[in-house]
């Protein structure tokens, strides 16, 4: 099997993609792997970077012959923000009055696909987590000629029943005073780990803290936090358009995720005809290190056997 010889590290350099998509906005990406082998496209969540897609779990996808683009979503890391657009209101979202969104999940799946276009590449296996798992989703329903194939990881359908983070934990990661400085938000980003964390996988408290201080030097935008949050309120339920999805997909969750019930990952895996549904006992709503070889190896069998079936 190929191996790819570059890797993802501190060394690795963004690109940006100019006038991507319907909005002509930038995207910040980084591409790695042969440009001939399947393409594996990683989508993060609210408040995510593409920094936060782990070095050692895209090396492990590279590994198993795959080429690896990951990407900041708009309104964060490097990529354009919506800066000027209408200050979010989400009790005024959740109560049915859009008035304040600027943008849904559809926009952000332009987005994405314009990604695919600048890089010319045809169809992509997209992978997302927690938001980036709505997006995919959204990819997928939406641009289904452009989704070789779907991994929603630690995600849900957009029905407000299903997939909701527990009452304990909405209060124990707002309540305080706005992180601002780069001290404030790493000592955040901590205390989220290891409050919506995997209980089963510890973290590397060293790692998470230069993670976070990393993502407060590329950008730190607490308004796109709550834009990218109304977006996904906004975009509503899914569950009718998944049944009518005719692409591969891979369904991973923890049963211990407190941020993203795994009702939400079952609900994905029952709406979508054929989906394959993985859950991984002691997983919470993080990529921890003793998890992400397991998680890269379930992707790359996925993939590669979807590519296997489309050759037959």
């Amino acid at each position: 099997m190929l191996v790819a010889a570059n890797r993802f590290g501190a060394s690795t350099v963004d690109a940006i993609a100019k006038q991507v998509g319907p909005a002509g906005i930038d995207i910040a990406y980084q591409r790695l792997g042969d440009p001939l082998a399947p393409a594996v496209l990683l989508i993060m969540g609210v408040a995510a970077q593409s920094i936060h897609w782990p070095d050692g779990f895209c090396n492990a996808l590279l590994d198993c012959g795959l080429q690896v683009i990951r990407f900041d979503n708009r309104d964060a890391g490097l990529s354009t923000h919506f800066s000027d657009a209408a200050v979010p209101d989400l009790p005024a979202v959740l109560a049915g009055d859009l008035s304040s969104v600027s943008y849904t999940l559809s926009d952000m799946a332009a987005d994405a696909i314009g990604l695919l276009d600048v890089l010319d590449i045809e169809k992509a296996h997209v992978v997302g987590a927690s938001m980036g798992g709505q997006i995919a989703q959204t990819m997928a329903i939406e641009h289904p000629q452009r989704v070789h194939s779907l991994c929603s990881m630690m995600s849900t359908t957009g029905n407000m029943a299903v997939g909701q983070p527990a009452p304990e934990v909405l209060r124990d990661l707002f309540s305080g005073a706005p992180a601002e400085t780069r001290e404030q938000v790493i000592e955040q980003y901590l205390r989220a780990m290891r409050i919506v964390g995997s209980p089963g996988y510890p973290v590397d408290e060293g790692e998470v803290a230069a993670r976070a201080g990393l993502a407060y030097d590329r950008s730190h935008d607490r308004v796109a936090t709550a834009r990218q949050a109304v977006a996904t309120v906004a975009s509503g339920d899914r569950t009718e358009r998944l049944r009518l999805l005719q692409v591969p997909a891979l369904v991973i969750h923890g049963p211990a995720d407190r941020m993203c019930d795994v009702s939400g990952g079952r609900a994905t895996a029952d709406a979508i005809s054929g989906a394959k549904l993985v859950l991984i006992e002691g997983m919470g709503h993080n990529l921890p290190p003793g998890l992400r070889l397991q998680l890269a190896a379930q992707i790359t069998e996925f993939v590669w056997h979807v590519e296997r079936v489309s050759l037959r």
